[in-house]
């Protein structure tokens, strides 16, 4: 995990980690996000879920398909420790995955390709419901 922020009181900006193992949308998403928020990136290695143990995230993007660590692993370790972390899931896989995704807790379900205003928008909203 790059740049992972062990505690969210030193940094100004709302912290937010994306997970994906597409290295093309965790960079992509981390320019747009990293002008507004702390932005941290994962590839979805088995260390994001120990990293989530120990960091403060306040909303987290997740890919729901990835060796190693998948979307639903994050999402029940967000809610076994974070309660109140919102998750937002992305997928390549159609809404094959949403209505499972939305029932366990996720903020918001995204299928790729998506709007990346859309997004944006998912995550403004996210930090004003918390």
């Amino acid at each position: 995990m790059q740049n992972a922020r062990p505690n969210r009181e030193l940094a100004r900006l709302p912290a937010l980690l994306v997970i994906d193992d597409d290295p093309v949308i965790r960079e992509t998403l981390q320019r747009v996000f990293s002008s507004t928020y702390d932005c941290d990136i994962s590839d979805g290695s088995e260390q994001v879920l120990e990293s989530l143990d120990k960091c403060d995230y306040d909303v987290i993007i997740t890919d729901v398909s990835m060796p190693g660590v998948d979307g639903l692993q994050v999402l029940k370790r967000i809610q076994a420790h974070h309660y109140k972390t919102p998750v937002i899931v992305m997928s390549g896989n159609g809404d094959q995955f949403k209505d499972l995704f939305l029932e366990m807790g996720a903020f918001a379900y995204f299928t790729k390709p998506f709007l990346l205003k859309d997004l944006e928008s998912a995550v403004a909203q996210a930090l004003r419901d918390v």
